[in-house]
């Protein structure tokens, strides 16, 4: 790492509606991939965490308490 103060950051990934109600969708793995490959490139960012709402989306939300 060179001088520069690191950024820690965090992904958020959503479920795409095409996948219908596989484990984990296409994307979802898709998406991880090009977050951390990108990240990997990247020596000032720290990846602190991934935030998946696979199985969610705008029409089936459910509030958590």
């Amino acid at each position: 790492m060179n001088d520069r103060n690191p950024f820690y950051v965090a992904a958020y990934i959503r479920l795409s509606k095409e996948d219908g109600d596989k484990e984990e969708s296409d994307s979802v793995g898709n998406q991880r991939r090009l977050i951390t490959s990108f990240l990997n490139g990247k020596e000032n960012f720290i990846l602190h965490d991934i935030y998946i709402d696979d199985g969610f989306s705008g029409t089936n939300f459910v509030e958590v308490r």
